[in-house]
């Protein structure tokens, strides 16, 4: 299947999220749906996005949408082919290298500043956790890796900062775009399941420092792993 019929296919799910436009139908908020749906893996990479059927799906007008595709090039999701159209971003091995060096920087300070006493604070991290357990014994590797997705979103959210968190959402968008290169994302995601609740019971313990310690060698063997695959991935094709 080509990414163009992936991309039609996957259109029809946006039509549940048009009722979230309500009356405040702008282009930073079809930006936020369309960043959450490749957030979710719905949009892999290389999937042509057409104004046509997502405007229609969303039941917004051409401007709008091109101005949302315009905001999430900037967040380097979306490229503009010139007279090809839109097409959700192929990340490159430097891309790569910048999300995990990010995520080093902004996870493991908020895990370092992380107000635990807070009423309720692990309560998204816990439910993460939860949901990936969940998704594994169900064999829904797709809602697996969104799972994920949440559970460092839930990280950052500890910092009690919304400019952190918007600008983890991007970086997050963008490390879902990298997953797409990993053959089985059962034997990826599987093992830090595991991983994810011992960061949690750190945190549970009131010893962020540890869940620190932990999270910067999940980050680092994750980051050695999809490395690995994009080699394997670029030796393959100037094989072929």
């Amino acid at each position: 299947m080509s990414g163009a019929d992936r991309g039609l296919d996957e259109v029809a799910g946006l039509e549940t999220d048009r009722a979230l436009l309500g009356r405040t139908s702008t282009a930073e908020r079809v930006a936020d749906i369309l960043r959450d749906r490749i957030a979710e893996g719905y949009f892999p990479p290389g999937t042509r996005l057409s104004e046509e059927s997502i405007g229609g799906a969303l039941g917004v007008s051409r401007n709008t949408l091109r101005e949302a595709f315009r905001l999430l090039t900037h967040e380097r999701l979306l490229v503009h082919q010139l007279n090809r159209g839109v097409f959700v971003r192929v990340i490159s091995v430097a891309d790569l290298d910048d999300i995990y060096r990010v995520r080093r920087l902004v996870e493991c300070a908020a895990l370092r500043t992380a107000d635990l006493e807070r009423p309720g604070a692990l309560d998204a991290v816990e439910a993460a956790v939860v949901a990936g357990e969940r998704a594994a014994q169900e064999r829904s590797w797709q809602e697996l890796s969104t799972a994920n997705i949440r559970f460092h979103q839930a990280l950052v959210a500890l910092a009690g900062s919304p400019r952190t968190d918007e600008l983890m959402r991007g970086v997050l968008a963008e490390l879902r775009l990298v997953f797409h290169v990993m053959d089985d994302p059962r034997r990826f995601h599987e093992p830090y399941l595991t991983r994810n609740r011992r960061i949690l019971e750190a945190l549970a313990d009131g010893e962020p420092a540890r869940a620190q310690d932990l999270l910067t060698a999940y980050l680092d063997d994750s980051q050695r792993q999809l490395s690995g695959a994009y080699a394997e991935l670029v030796g393959g094709e100037r094989e072929a």
